[in-house]
């Protein structure tokens, strides 16, 4: 039982009764969102067998099975579970992760209760309940204000908005939201919704009503699936009929068809996929990125937009002092915490060398409840925002540190006031220090200080004075005017005071975003800010990190806009401020009408909907709340922009490689069917049995085709655009890529059978099989880059590929000299001559492409730097 704790005073009522309470929660229940229903163990592990190649590789394990191929069904079977137990550790742990950061947090709520204040979980919560808020403390339900002193809300996790909002009884502005902060004062406000029926609880319900959505790797090789499958059971049907027509026998056919089925579908290709997706997840949490979907960072490799939010994002959710103006000077200001400087012209200026900025930076320390204090080699700061952005700036200038409690009265502020007062006891006079919006406190100055002295604060200088502050104002600053006066009446009045200058005031943008920003955009990305903060804020921070931003857009502007209209806006480089949750999800969706994969980046509850909507969402995982993780694909534990980027080149990389494993699996599989096709057209014995083939698809090929998954970025990476949305694994230059290698593997090791026919069937049908197997080891280089030749990727860049060669080359020779393997798979041992033929077929595969590449390289070359010499 918590300790009762006295009243908050003396007129604040009692608040609920126990009894009250439970006829609260028994008709409202609990105050916490309604729990999505959580996906078991059993349905992550079995959702990975919906892959329609894996599909394929079941039925044909059922078809080998039923004819009694005990060898070929245990071998797919073991492909089937191999892929199916990767997808779900990934998949798991992603998930287990993100549960653990959610048990981190157990939020607490201050109510009174009988008269007694105490601290309760904020999930008892009930409509009807008084709530204490005190500076720091997460608001845990919505509430209307019944008592309120200096209080300040931080809403930029539900808003966006970065700047604290004053809050004061009997207003628009004395409702209270769950989900947001207390960043100064103390009040008490009544709960009138909790769970679901609170705005944080809305924007969650709107996110849940997001579907589920379908990664483009998914799309793509769905697609090539069903062109496979197609293809399989036509050739297949096809094979069987042509050879009944030509009176071979039935079960030879039967099992020539099954051949050819197994044969035409690359059975490693499912799980060479989520062994090289598992591997990049993997490589990204190293990285401080976490995939909650083993496809998440390969579409981010595809993105073409990334909508961002601002607050928290962009920038540092932190305000600091960039610009300091007076009468006579103007001072820049560098960075964030105490360690920066004051600077004019070029020189760093102190306190004790320049008299009005003395005044200015003592002012900013005395008329503020901000500390700021040194734990661990870190500064931490305590109070708004903004007053502690003004003790930092007098930090900066080495200002006279006052005493722990010089202040002996205060005007608060207030949002119709709109200015700060406080009166400080002196040794021969007290003084009166005032902070405030610049058109507050210019009203009660009638002199201004200059480095030449105190002068009357005419129209002139009043003139000089809102001129700076709307210059300030334009780029994006909050200005905050500060003013002083002596007095001997020991009275706190606002009145004959002297203008001291502007401090503007900005929540600056992480040091990490600007060279990101600049990294997406050559490499061909767009990035968009949606921001529920200010236009001219935005604006400012776009500036600042360089963010092309032709045209901006307010959320009432948007509100008007047609979709046609919105759909011609986002063609040009534009910027969204005043923006609401469904704002964000209107522009994501209208961006993936236009065929754009898009990636939406935020922390907050209002970013979640987006998140959810975009074809990949981006969450923060230290400052992002529970519903913004929960929502996204991929979570950056570091809360760093530049991640982006770095998973933008790793899911890059992935699908590069995808498509690399794609072509060599189906250029050896394209070789094997060749000389299928064409030795039962011709009328020969069956140059590779069922088991030679499932030999070279899973244990030659797919160790192989793994290490090519492992190939590092390409050096021209980043320098390309994003690909299409609809751009296929297999384009027309990789068919044809294909089917070239297909035809001289094919054609060379039918050659090789037919030569040794004659001489022995089994030899012949060994070497056939063994120049098959080292056609395919030999082709897996020139697929090592569709584009660029070995010597420029690095012949030795992929150690794992020549490990793999060494392993592969090592089975085979174990498959043709080992009595086990010679017995299941029906082989007999090679001799030298073998050897010498198979080694003379294997030079072309190895030179030709290379030859090739090469020259397309470097003639590639010439013609930019020709190109870029007419420029």
């Amino acid at each position: 039982m918590p300790d009762p704790k006295p009243q908050f005073n003396a007129h604040t009522p009692a608040g609920l009764t126990h009894r009250e309470v439970e006829a609260a929660r028994a008709k409202h229940g609990w105050n916490e969102l309604p729990a999505t229903k959580r996906i078991g163990p059993a349905r992550v592990f079995f959702r990975q067998f919906k892959n329609f190649l894996v599909l394929i590789l079941i039925v044909a394990g059922f078809i080998a099975f039923t004819l009694g191929e005990y060898t070929d069904t245990l071998a797919i079977a073991l492909v089937i579970a191999l892929n199916g137990i990767l997808g779900f550790v990934q998949e798991w742990r992603a998930e287990t992760a993100l549960e653990s950061l959610r048990n981190m947090l157990s939020p607490m709520a201050r109510v009174i209760r009988g008269g007694c204040e105490q601290s309760i979980e904020a999930r008892s919560l009930v409509p009807g309940d008084l709530i204490v808020l005190e500076t720091g403390a997460r608001i845990p339900a919505d509430a209307t204000l019944q008592q309120a002193a200096e209080l300040r809300v931080d809403e930029s996790a539900l808003t966006g908005e970065s700047a604290p909002v004053g809050k004061t009884v009997g207003t628009e502005a004395s409702v209270v939201f769950a989900g947001t902060s207390v960043v100064l004062g103390r009040g008490l406000a009544t709960v009138v919704a909790i769970g679901a029926n609170t705005s944080f609880g809305e924007i969650a319900s709107l996110t849940g009503s997001v579907g589920l959505k379908e990664t483009n790797l998914q799309v793509q090789l769905g697609r090539l699936a069903r062109q496979l499958g197609s293809a399989t059971l036509a050739i297949a049907v096809a094979v069987l009929c042509l050879g009944l027509v030509m009176g071979r026998d039935t079960g030879e056919m039967v099992m020539t068809g099954l051949s050819l089925s197994v044969a035409m579908v690359p059975e490693g290709l499912p799980a060479v996929v989520t062994i090289t997706l598992a591997l990049g997840a993997a490589a990204m949490v190293r990285q401080n990125a976490l995939a909650r979907r083993l496809q998440a960072v390969e579409t981010l490799g595809a993105a073409s937009v990334i909508c961002t939010d601002k607050t928290g994002t962009l920038t540092e959710n932190k305000m600091t002092v960039t610009r300091v103006w007076t009468m006579d000077r103007t001072y820049q200001v560098t960075g964030y915490d105490p360690t920066g400087h004051i600077v004019h012209d070029g020189s760093v200026v102190r306190a004790t060398q320049d008299a009005v900025l003395t005044q200015l930076l003592k002012t900013g320390l005395t008329c503020t409840h901000a500390r700021l204090h040194r734990e661990a080699e870190k500064w931490i700061m305590t109070g708004a925002p903004t007053e502690g952005a003004l003790v930092t700036l007098a930090y900066k200038g080495w200002a006279e540190i006052p005493a722990p409690s010089p202040i002996v009265a205060e005007i608060p502020f207030s949002s119709e006031r709109k200015r700060m007062s406080v009166l400080v006891r002196g040794d021969a006079e007290d003084v009166v220090y005032c902070k405030g919006a610049p058109e507050q406190v210019l009203t009660i100055c009638t002199r201004v200080m200059t480095q030449d002295g105190l002068r009357d604060l005419g129209a002139e200088e009043s003139q000089a004075i809102t001129a700076a502050y709307e210059a300030m104002a334009r780029d994006g600053l909050r200005v905050i005017a500060l003013a002083l006066k002596t007095t001997k009446d020991e009275e706190l009045q606002e009145e004959e005071m002297t203008f001291l200058g502007l401090a503007g005031l900005i929540d600056p943008p992480r040091p990490e975003v600007k060279p990101a920003i600049s990294a997406a955009l050559r490499a061909g990305i767009r990035v968009i800010m949606i921001t529920g903060d200010s236009p001219l804020t935005a604006n400012a921070i776009a500036s600042q990190l360089s963010l092309p931003a032709a045209k901006m857009v307010s959320g009432e502007e948007l509100d008007l806009m047609e979709d046609g209209q919105l759909t011609r806006v986002l063609h040009d480089d534009v910027l969204f401020a005043r923006t609401q949750p469904v704002h964000k999800m209107r522009i994501v969706s209208t961006l993936q009408a236009q065929h754009q994969i898009v990636a939406m980046t935020g922390d907050g509850v209002n970013d979640a909907p987006a998140l959810k909507r975009a074809d990949i969402g981006i969450s923060m995982g230290i400052r992002g709340t529970d519903v913004a993780k929960g929502a996204s694909d991929l979570v950056l534990l570091d809360d760093n922009f530049t991640t982006i980027v770095s998973a933008i080149g790793e899911g890059r990389r992935q699908f590069d490689n995808v498509r690399k494993f794609v072509h060599y699996l189906l250029s050896s599989n394209a070789g094997e069917v060749i000389a299928l096709l064409i030795n039962i057209l011709i009328g020969g014995p069956l140059i590779f049995l069922a088991t030679q083939i499932l030999w070279m698809n899973l244990v030659t090929d797919g160790v192989t085709a793994v290490a090519l998954g492992l190939e590092k970025s390409e050096p021209d990476q980043m320098a390309h655009p994003p690909r299409k949305k609809n751009a296929a694994i297999l384009g027309i230059r990789g068919i044809i890529t294909i089917l070239a290698f297909g035809l001289y593997t094919g054609l060379a090791s039918l050659w090789v059978f037919l030569h040794l026919l004659p001489v022995d069937e089994d030899l012949a049908r060994t070497t056939a099989f063994t120049a098959m197997v080292l056609f395919e080891k030999a082709s897996v280089f020139a697929f090592r880059s569709l584009h660029l030749p070995c010597w420029r990727i690095g012949i030795f860049s992929n150690p794992f590929l020549l490990i793999a060669l060494v392993v592969t080359i090592a089975a085979q020779l174990a498959a043709v000299y080992w009595s086990p393997l010679q017995i299941l798979l029906h082989t007999a041992p090679l001799h030298s001559a073998q050897w010498m033929l198979i080694g003379i077929l294997v030079l072309p595969i190895l030179l030709v492409p290379e030859a090739l590449k090469t020259l397309r390289y470097v003639v590639g070359n010439r013609l930019k730097t020709n190109s870029s010499l007419l420029v």
